[in-house]
């Protein structure tokens, strides 16, 4: 067992907690980019881009008070490693938002519902175990549970690739379609990414 000295200071906490809700938010604000009509996805657009800029303040926020923390509750590498990875989750998923916006996509394939549910489902397993960091042990269950979801989109991210390739689609739309289910894909990974650092940390500080 690694012995710490348990600051009292919780801002790492609350930070993390803070941008775990931040990837929540995000990734219903994606669900309802998909499902909405193209006239009302431009609101939806800036309220995305609103979040990622929140994100991007919450990571720099961790940046800075590592480096002015003298005793961080686990190892500052990890709390870095963390906080980058729940950042990417945001920005993939705002990427994904504007590459859509800019390709003038009216139609997602089917599909994508699917990948942006799961997506849905790993943000919710994410936002509950932010707050678990104080009790790292407890985030094991999490780990398994995120770890399945990403495999499910990676089979959801195949079929995709099948139907875009299948000849349903002219050649151009195939690439813009592609970016954005590649897109997606990418935050899934980025929530793996996440969770494996928790399961790191879970490992480290039993």
């Amino acid at each position: 067992m690694r012995l710490r000295a348990a600051p009292r200071d919780t801002r790492f906490y609350d930070l993390l907690t803070a941008s775990g809700r931040n990837i929540g938010d995000a990734v219903a604000i994606l669900d309802r980019f998909v499902r909405a009509n193209v006239a009302d996805r431009g609101p939806l657009a800036q309220e995305m881009r609103r979040l990622e800029h929140v994100g991007d303040d919450h990571t720099h926020a961790i940046i800075e008070l590592i480096d002015v923390t003298f005793v961080t509750p686990f190892d500052r590498e990890d709390i870095y490693r963390l906080a980058v990875r729940l950042d990417d989750v945001v920005d993939y998923v705002d990427e994904v938002v504007d590459l859509s916006s800019l390709y003038g996509c009216e139609q997602f394939p089917d599909g994508v519902s699917e990948q942006v549910a799961l997506l849905g489902k790993a943000a919710a397993l994410t936002t509950e175990a932010m707050p678990k960091l104080r009790t790292p042990k407890d985030l094991v269950p999490y780990w398994q549970q995120v770890s399945q979801v990403e495999n499910d989109a990676d089979q959801v991210h195949r079929r995709l690739l099948s139907l875009l390739f299948g000849g349903e689609y002219e050649p151009l739309t195939v690439m813009k379609l592609k970016d954005l289910v590649d897109g997606l894909e990418s935050a899934a990974d980025a929530f793996e990414h996440a969770a494996d650092v928790m399961h790191t940390i879970a490992v480290k500080e039993s």
